[in-house]
């Protein structure tokens, strides 16, 4: 016999104050196993070769393809909205780690 299909559940995320306001990052880097995808956020001092690293995400291989595909139709709509992001040079050593 059929199940009906469950309603959506609403989830009550709670944030604190010091992370509600966020945090500026000028440089990722992403690596992974075959268990997970670790995504560490950084802040590149411009007046120096040193920074600060900010964040560290770690995500399963599933979340992370649903993560990409989220942020790609994002961009995709931000462009649709506000035209085409064109990267802007970065200095030597300084932007995305693969």
């Amino acid at each position: 016999m059929n199940q009906p299909m469950d309603k959506e559940k609403k989830i009550d995320i709670k944030v604190e104050e010091n992370l509600a306001t966020g945090q500026y990052s000028n440089l990722a880097a992403i690596r992974h196993s075959r268990e997970e995808f670790l995504f560490d956020f950084a802040f590149i001092f411009p007046d120096g070769p040193m920074g600060k690293l900010l964040a560290r995400i770690i995500l399963s291989p599933a979340h992370a393809k649903r993560f990409s595909e989220a942020l790609q139709e994002n961009l995709k709509r931000y462009e649709e909205m506000f035209g085409p992001i064109i990267p802007a040079d970065v200095p030597p050593g300084v932007g995305f780690i693969q």
